[in-house]
């Protein structure tokens, strides 16, 4: 699985070929012992969640990088490695 971004002690992670359980493009998040799944692009919780400040930062982040995120599901889901996102700061 490989990791696109690290921020606020956030690890965002794409698995590769990973579109069968939840049918949409996303992306998996990890906060301490805490994880969720978000859809993409409209950040919507498919699973999981995170404390709320630290799910604040991920929605921020997402907006901001949608384009890039949809064009890394684009690899990941063909097996590709996704190229790395600049991290929030």
């Amino acid at each position: 699985m490989p990791v696109i971004s690290m921020f606020y002690g956030i690890i965002v992670s794409m698995f590769f070929f990973d579109n069968r359980r939840h049918k949409q493009p996303h992306l998996h998040a990890r906060y301490q012992e805490h994880e969720i799944v978000i859809g993409l692009p409209d950040g919507e919780t498919l699973e999981g969640s995170l404390p709320a400040p630290k799910l604040k930062l991920l929605a921020a982040w997402i907006e901001l990088h949608k384009d890039e995120l949809m064009a890394d599901w684009e690899l990941a889901s063909r097996g590709e490695n996704p190229y790395k996102i600049e991290p929030l700061r």
